[in-house]
């Protein structure tokens, strides 16, 4: 045996030529191998993931744990000059021979057609990727000691695959001291000497190598990576030790196995280490012929594994790949598992071919792997809880993929799942229960949790699924789950289910108060969104107190307004509920109120969530939360029919009240309302007051009768008196009355307001004691301030019961007529006075208490002062003025008497004043007070022409009057002017009077205004009186004008204007300024100027040429002054239409324009105001006022009136006279006004700019007929392509309004132009034009938007063609069947045109089944045979597009149907004459006897596009029969019965296995056949005549066809039940005779039974026939017959083995 080195030796001499003549063939091979090597793979290093496959390849000795370890160092053991030096270790068998022959060639792997055998490796060059990072790798294996190199050997001059024995450099010795002294060198060691642009991706890939490598590979249980340097400082590579375990308890299925696989990576560096637990499911699947390959031809199974990973998978915080095919991909799916496979890679290994078949067949068998892997997840675990089923639910992929194809996986898996039990339910019970998706439904959190505690509780549960949906298992129902449950389609119950389960279980009265609490919170947190409007509202759920006491239910729509039976409450303070509870008890509950239990309300106190229960109660279930006040509010709507109530309710808000759970204005505002029991015992609640029951009352005593009993006064009834008890408390009448009085203000004198009304008692006499009671009254009023009745009042001060003394005579007067004075006061008033007495209080009758009711008194009109005294004798003399008698005598007395009190020096003023407003003295104008009259002297004689003044008539009191000048004074009687303005202004003439004032009496006026505040009336009375003399006659002040010279130049522009008139007045008028002011005259500029506003808006309109020029004279004088123009003038000014123009109409400055030269270049276009400077009208002239017209709004520069331009824009009728510079100004315009954003174009400006007046190159067009061409259209078009604006005739710079002319519809994106190009098509024929326009459209994605524009040109030559509808046209025609139907675009244009055909004129890609139709139709009149060819492209067309449309479609349209073909073609048949060959005896029996051709044609060889399965279910579909169900069957009548041999068919073949067989196939899940039906069925076939004969049984065939014509066929069969004769014929079986012979007895023995047994079901003949074939096979035998009836899951009963037992009671 040769040695290791003999061998390469061997390999260099014999193979590579070494030494001999050199092999013409090596360098083609080098170059092969350099060529795919550097191709194979987009990333450098891949070459780890291919050590690595072929690590798992290599074979290993028993007892070795697979192991493969990367160390990089920066040590050149090779002697290279390489910068770092990669080693990889396995502990593998070795290299063989042929690994080494394999190895120095290309494409000769040991591995190839090994793929059966577990090995993953897919190319034969695999190793030699490792040239990719290293020019010269080294191996060290059973003795090999050998190197390749990628330079060609000089010997040979061929690189990669020449080996070199390597002696040193490395040595063995050198590699045992990088791995590790201590340590045993594995079998195998490659050693690569890295390039140096390769270390940093090499060892970036050693430091992502994923920890989940091992996952798939079945060999290698550990992988490490590290870094050997000297300084362990100089490390970069991330080490990381990589190790796999697997759980040898598999669990084994019919094709898959399962178990656990644990993975741990530690990374020692980093001080890491981690581990995953990984269910691993590996399942085969045939591999369907559909998906073979050639790269897979000899594996006939599928292998599929998935990964699930129980823990967080290791990732070294790298994406987690999704796909394995045994080693990681790149592609990270999103998918909660692994799918692993021997997938086909595309070339960089990142990613599965996804378009490869043999890729989509393995996808296709994902779905059934994934749902067998969950299901054994979930349900093959017997002893697990439900509660650790739920995050196996997490495997299920809800996420999409960025991989289409991997989304159809998923959604297919969703399709399966959804169709599979396998979801847990809740059942409270040990028993696991799993339905379909669609049949579980879940629960709100909240309410899994009231559940929970109500299970705690006692509550039974275990109908939960009752109510008409399974409910998911609580463990699952969980928002972690949300996303799996809603891709399931695992839906919440109604809201209606909820009503159920609370409803029929006893989770409200069974639950305790927190619990209970917590089903209000359920129902209230869901209200709105769920149970406003569910059964819930019907459901007994709210508690409530009963009549008795007890606690009962009722649900919400009987607590609601409208639907209320019952109104509901709680007590807003718990501790106040059992004093309502017992109260309600008392007042029996009227108004149906009850209270929610005790134990309730308290519980709700405490409740975490009290507020919102209790918003919730208040706002939807109407439970009122009440306080003690609000239920008494409530009884007081009950109280008025029950007497006993109403005194019971005052016994309540008396305790309330006492307990201190009323408030004193509670009460009382109680007690207001409250119904009250009457003397007479009635009950009212109308009340203005209440009196205390008449017995023992002071009311009576002084009135005796009760005056209020007319005024709404209610007189209590004496069941108040009475004692009563309410609610275990004892309440006197006493305390009753107090309570009354003090809340319901039950009053007697002197403390209830009196009546509005005279008493009779005090028109009379009153005794001391009464007086004095009546005397408390007004006290007590007073004390309260209450006010006292007016009629009450006057009866008191007007009766005379009041006792007095006058000089010396008792007697009664009233208190408004008597005094209380000192006796010494009054005898000097006596003395003073004329016949008057003074009647006094007699305090000898009232004694000295009296004197305490000095204010009551007073009330009452009793006087006690001098004053007063002195105002009685004041008013007695009135009297006497007022009936007429005070005459001159009089006056003059009154006077004296003044001049008495002076002289005595006794107070003046009360008489005084009792006497000086009152108007007794004579006057000029009759009788005034002394205080409105006047004494005349020379002060006041120019006051008295204009003033009535009241001087005193002194002709008629004479000289003597003025004797009491003094006295007069002190009465109030003016003496002397004293500036009395006032007076004169009060007592100013009429208006009428005031007229032509002399100037002594118009400056009087004006001093009055100016010294009297308020000058209103003056002002008012020479309004419009003609009082002013001015330059034109007297005039109102409001018509004058007081000239001013600095601003008096407005007056002068019209003239007209009444100026004051100083010479008449003198200048002391001018003084009177602010005065003028006041009475209206105009001596502002500011008032001048609004008066001259009017008159310029008034003559505005007609204003002639010399007025408009005097106020533009007059604006330039003032502009620089203070003296500005106001708001209105200025607006008049501007909007006013004065100013006159060209256009022959006068309008508004700011519509107007003062032409200059700017304008000459837009005029011709335009019709613009330009303001008439014509000499016939403003001339020249107007021009000096430039600045000033500016300033009013006239426009002067173009810039400011480019909307003149705008509105005025008017383009002559012929365009051509229209000029570049025209145009060229008006876009300058255009940019200026674009500039403005609040800006818009008039619509007379868009009329006219509609107008075709833009020159193009092909003619004038409107601007959104027009294209502005530049660069950017240069990349696709020419400016001959469309209607581009003409640059040539407007010059470049029109480009430079490209803004502009896009704002005015001309299109100058390339984006936009589209439909104006494709609307030019029509004025092209040049074909490469249009090609040219059509890329342009389809470059930015036009599409026509009618009808018309919907045309395509079809070329004839370079210049020729026609326009076609889409409709007529399709891209392509690949089965080239089309050339005279449509026009195929592939024939004359290019590929890229393609899309924009189909997107933008809709032209379908190929012929659509419609016109594969219409081809048909030709196929059909031609009368011509098909080829074989075109009818395999039809009916493949059919099968690709099949449809419920398709199937519509065909069977409309096809008459004639493919049948049989011979050497000169296919031919056509009528539809209705052919048939489907669904039985296969019957096809070949009537082929021998129809003469033409019946059964419909299918293609000589199966094609992958068109199966033969799913053509004829095209066939069937478009109504062709089959003929088994066409054909008419006759039995022949040629069997002699007479002459047959009768059996007993137990002897023969109805034997008991038969019948068992039978029995269990009629009772089984399918049939599920009653126990007596099936025994009758059985009973008719043991007891018909079995006959045996040795012939066959002939039966005749027949076939209608469209023509009426019968195509005929005779058959025989071995046997033949005639159900009607109760007879079985059968052959005699002769088993001798050969398989064939047995075989078709035995189908038509079990067809002719099953048949027999099951005429009325004919759908289970078929599976019944099979049954019995298979047990005719086995004879029946009653074992064997057993087996196969449980291998089908079929079984018999007692009742049947019975029946058996009966019929065979032999066996």
């Amino acid at each position: 045996m040769e040695t290791a080195r003999e061998h390469i030796e061997e390999i260099r001499k014999k193979k590579f030529s070494i030494g001999g003549e050199e092999n013409p063939l090596t360098e083609d091979l080098h170059q092969a191998v350099k060529n795919l090597s550097a191709e194979l793979y987009a990333k450098d290093v891949h070459f780890l993931m291919e050590l690595i496959q072929n690590a798992e390849d290599n074979n290993y000795l028993e007892g070795v744990d697979p192991s493969l370890e990367f160390i990089i160092t920066s040590q050149d053991i090779t002697a290279t000059g390489a910068p770092a030096t990669l080693l990889i270790f396995n502990n593998e068998k070795g290299f063989s021979s042929k690994n080494i022959d394999s190895i120095c060639s290309v494409g000769r792997s040991t591995k190839k057609g090994n793929r059966k055998r577990g090995y993953i490796g897919e190319k034969g060059i695999g190793f030699k990727s490792v040239f990719l990072v290293t020019a010269q790798p080294y191996i060290f294996s059973n003795g090999y000691q050998i190197r390749f190199n990628e330079e060609p050997c000089p010997h040979c001059n061929l690189g990669y695959i020449v080996p070199e024995w390597v002696e040193e450099n490395p040595t063995l010795s050198d590699i045992k001291q990088i791995y590790g002294s201590g340590n045993t060198l594995p079998t195998t060691t490659i050693v690569l000497p890295l390039k140096p642009d390769k270390v940093k991706p090499v060892k970036d890939e050693l430091s992502s190598i994923h920890p989940e490598v091992l996952l798939f590979l079945a060999k290698i249980k550990r992988l490490s990576v590290r870094e050997h340097n000297k300084d362990c400082r100089l490390n970069t590579v991330s080490a990381i030790a990589i190790t796999s375990e697997t759980d040898f308890v598999t669990k084994k299925n019919i094709d898959a196995d399962s178990y656990t696989l644990h993975l741990s990576a530690e990374e020692k560096d980093k001080g890491s280490y981690n581990d995953c637990r990984y269910y691993m499911w590996k399942q085969k699947f045939p591999v369907r012929q559909e998906n073979k390959v050639e790269r897979r031809m000899e594996v006939e199974d599928l292998v599929i594994t998935l990964a699930f990973p129980f823990d967080e998978r290791l990732n070294r915080e790298m994406s987690s790949p999704g796909v394995y095919a045994f080693l990681p991909t790149e592609m990270v799916t999103n998918f909660p598992f692994i799918i692993q496979a021997d997938f086909l890679l595309a070339s960089s290994r990142e990613t599965i071919l996804l378009d490869n078949k043999w890729n989509k067949g393995i996808l296709d068998n994902v779905p059934s792997a994934f749902i067998n892997a969950l299901i054994s997840l979930v349900k093959n675990s017997e002893d697990a809880p439900v509660s650790s089923l739920a995050p196996m639910f997490k495997f299920i992929p809800v996420n999409n993929s960025s991989y289409p194809e991997l989304n159809i996986v998923r959604e297919s898996i969703k399709a399966k799942l959804v169709q599979e039990n396998i979801v847990p339910s809740e059942s409270y019970t040990k028993q696991k229960f799993f339905h379909k998706p669609c049949e579980v439904s879940r629960l709100m959190p909240a309410f899994w949790e009231i559940l929970e505690k109500a299970k705690d509780q006692g509550v039974s549960l275990l109908d939960l699924s009752s109510h008409g949906n399974y409910i998911l298992s609580s463990a699952f129902d969980r928002k972690e789950y949300d996303h799996v449950l809603s891709f399931l389609g695992v839906e919440p119950v109604n809201n209606n289910w909820y009503a159920k389960c609370i409803g029929s279980s006893n989770l409200v009265a069974g639950v305790s108060e927190e619990l209970y609490l917590k089903i209000l919170l359920f129902v209230a947190d869901n209200w709105t969104s769920k149970f406003d409007c569910s059964d819930i509202r019907n459901i007994p759920l709210m508690k409530y107190v009963g009549p008795h006491g007890d606690t009962s239910l009722c649900s919400i729509n009987e607590c609601i307004p409208g639907n209320r039976r019952r109104l509901v409450s709680l007590s807003q303070q718990y501790h106040l509920a059992s004093w309502l509870i017992e109260s309600n008890r008392e007042f029996r509950c009227v108004g149906n109120r009850f209270f929610v239990p005790k134990s309730t309300q308290e519980a709700i106190s405490s409740f975490s969530k009290r507020l919102t229960v209790w918003e919730w109660l208040q706002a939807h279930v109407k439970i009122s939360v009440v306080k003690v006040y609000d239920y008494a509010v409530h009884l007081i709507d009950y109280l008025q029919k029950d007497r006993k109530l109403a005194v019971a309710f005052v016994n309540f808000l008396y305790h309330s009240f006492s307990k201190n759970l009323l408030s004193k204005s509670e009460v009382d505002n109680l007690c207001l309302s409250m119904p009250l029991v009457d003397n007479y015992g009635n009950i009212t609640t109308q009340r203005k007051g209440v009196l205390v029951p008449a017995n023992g009352s002071k009311w009576v005593g002084l009135i005796r009768s009760n005056p209020w009993r007319g005024q709404g006064y209610v007189e209590l009834g004496e069941d108040y008196l009475h004692p009563g008890h309410f609610a275990g408390k004892l309440t006197s009448g006493k305390q009753l009355l107090e309570f009354l009085k003090t809340h319901v203000a039950a009053s007697d004198i002197p403390f209830i307001s009196p009546p509005n009304a005279a008493i009779p008692a005090v028109s009379a006499p009153l005794t001391s004691e009464n007086a004095f009671l009546l005397l408390d009254w007004i006290q007590n009023l007073k004390l309260r301030s209450t006010g006292i009745p007016d009629n009450f009042l006057k009866c008191i001060k007007e009766g005379s019961w009041l006792k007095i003394t006058a000089n010396g005579c008792s007697g009664y007067r009233p208190p408004s007529q008597s005094f209380m004075l000192a006796s010494s006061l009054g005898n000097i008033l006596q003395n003073g006075s004329v016949l008057v007495d003074i009647p006094l209080i007699d305090q000898s009758f009232y004694g000295d208490r009296i004197i305490e009711y000095k204010k009551e008194l007073k009330t009452i009109g009793v006087m006690f002062q001098y004053g007063e005294a002195c105002n009685y004798i004041g008013k007695h003399l009135m009297s006497l003025a007022d009936s007429s008698t005070l005459t001159r005598y009089h006056v003059l007395s009154v006077l004296s008497f003044i001049r008495f009190l002076r002289k005595k020096s006794l107070p003046l003023e009360e008489f005084i004043n009792s006497v000086k407003e009152k108007r007794w003295q004579r006057t000029k104008c009759g009788k005034r007070s002394p205080v409105e009259s006047v004494l005349f002297d020379r002060e006041w004689k120019i006051a008295s022409q204009i003033s009535d003044i009241p001087f005193i008539d002194t002709d008629y009191y004479g000289e003597e009057i003025l004797a009491f000048k003094e006295e007069l004074k002190l009465l109030g009687v003016l003496i002397g002017f004293c500036q009395s303005y006032n007076l004169v202004v009060d007592n100013l003439r009429s208006s009428s009077r005031l007229t032509s004032l002399t100037a002594e009496a118009v400056l009087l006026i004006l001093e009055c205004v100016r010294r009297l505040r308020s000058s209103n009336k003056l002002i008012e009375a020479l309004k419009c009186v003609k009082c002013f003399k001015t330059n034109i006659g007297y005039n109102s002040p409001g018509e004058c004008f007081l000239f001013d010279s600095q601003w008096g130049c407005i007056l002068q522009v019209f003239g007209g204007f009444p100026l004051i008139d100083g010479g008449f007045y003198g200048n002391s008028i001018f003084s009177y300024k602010n005065e003028l002011k006041q009475t209206g005259v105009k001596v502002d500029f500011e008032e001048a100027v609004k008066v001259f506003a009017q008159s310029f808006k008034q003559q505005a309109p007609s204003m002639r040429k010399e007025n408009a020029l005097s106020f533009l004279s007059c604006y330039r004088q003032l502009k620089d002054t203070q003296y500005k123009f106001p708001s209105d003038l200025k607006k008049y000014i501007r909007e006013e239409k004065w100013l006159r123009t060209r256009l022959g109409d006068y309008r508004s400055p700011s519509n107007c324009i003062l032409f200059g030269s700017d304008w000459q270049s837009i005029s011709p276009i335009t019709l613009l105001p330009f303001i008439d400077d014509s000499d016939n009208y403003y001339g020249e002239d107007i021009h000096e006022y430039k600045e000033e017209l500016k300033m009013m709004g006239v426009i002067v520069d173009i810039k400011d009136g480019v909307k003149f331009v705008a509105a005025g824009l008017y383009f002559p009728q012929d365009p051509s006279h229209i000029t570049p510079g025209n145009i060229l100004t008006l876009l300058k315009c255009i940019r200026i006004l674009l500039q403005d954003k609040n800006y818009s174009f008039p619509d007379n400006f868009w009329k006219n700019v509609s107008q075709k007046w833009l020159k193009t190159r092909v003619g004038h067009r409107p601007p959104d007929k027009c294209l502005l061409f530049d660069s950017s259209w240069g990349s696709y078009l020419k400016q001959s392509d469309g209607p581009f604006v003409h640059e040539g005739f407007y010059g470049s710079g029109i480009t430079s309004y490209k803004e502009e002319l896009n704002a005015i519809g001309v299109i100058v994106d390339v984006k936009k132009g589209c439909p104006l190009i494709a609307s030019y098509l029509d004025f092209h024929l040049e074909f490469s034009t249009i090609v040219r326009i059509y890329n342009y459209l389809s470059k930015f994605n036009w599409e026509p938007d009618n009808e018309a524009a919907k045309r395509i040109w079809i070329p004839d030559g370079s210049q020729n063609g026609k326009w076609v509808s889409p409709r007529e046209c399709v891209l392509h025609d690949k089965d080239g069947l089309f050339s005279l139907q449509l026009q195929v675009l592939e024939k004359h244009y290019e590929q890229n045109l393609f899309s924009f055909f189909s997107n933008a004129f809709h032209v379908r890609n190929n012929p659509s089944v419609d016109d594969y139709c219409k081809l048909w139709k030709v196929w059909e009149s031609s009368g011509h045979p098909l080829q074989h060819a075109d009818c395999c492209k039809f009916w493949v067309c059919v099968s690709r597009h099949w449809s419920a449309k398709t199937e519509s479609t065909l069977a409309d349209s096809l008459v004639k149907l493919p049948v049989g073909s011979g050497s000169d073609g296919i031919l056509l048949s009528n539809k209705r004459d052919v048939f489907i060959a669904d039985d296969l005896q019957l096809k070949d029996l009537f082929e021998q006897f129809s003469p033409q051709p019946i059964f419909v044609w299918n293609p000589r060889q199966s094609l992958p596009s068109l199966p033969r399965t799913k053509l004829l279910e095209i066939y069937r579909k478009i109504g062709v029969p089959t003929i088994s169900e066409s054909v008419q069957k006759e039995e022949s009548s040629l069997v002699d019965v007479a002459h047959l041999n009768q059996v007993n068919p137990k002897e023969v073949l109805i034997k008991k296995g038969l019948v068992g067989l039978i029995l269990g196939f009629l009772a089984g899940p399918t049939m599920k056949m009653e126990v007596e039906t099936r025994h009758e069925a059985i009973k008719g076939l043991l007891n018909i005549t079995f006959l045996e004969t040795v012939e066959p049984i002939t039966f005749n065939y027949s076939l209608s066809l469209s023509s009426g014509e019968l195509v005929k066929a005779t058959g025989t069969r071995m046997i033949r039940w005639d159900r009607e004769a109760s007879k079985f014929l059968a052959q005699k079986l002769d088993r001798s005779s050969g398989y064939k012979n047995i075989i078709e007895y035995a189908t038509y023995f079990s067809e002719a039974i099953s048949e027999g047994l099951l005429w009325e079901n004919s759908d289970h003949i078929g599976a019944l026939s099979e049954l019995i074939k298979l047990g005719f096979f086995l004879e029946f035998n009653e074992e064997a017959v057993g087996f196969l009836m449980k291998s089908k899951n079929l079984q018999i009963f007692i009742e049947d083995e019975e029946f058996l037992a009966a019929t065979f009671p032999s066996d």
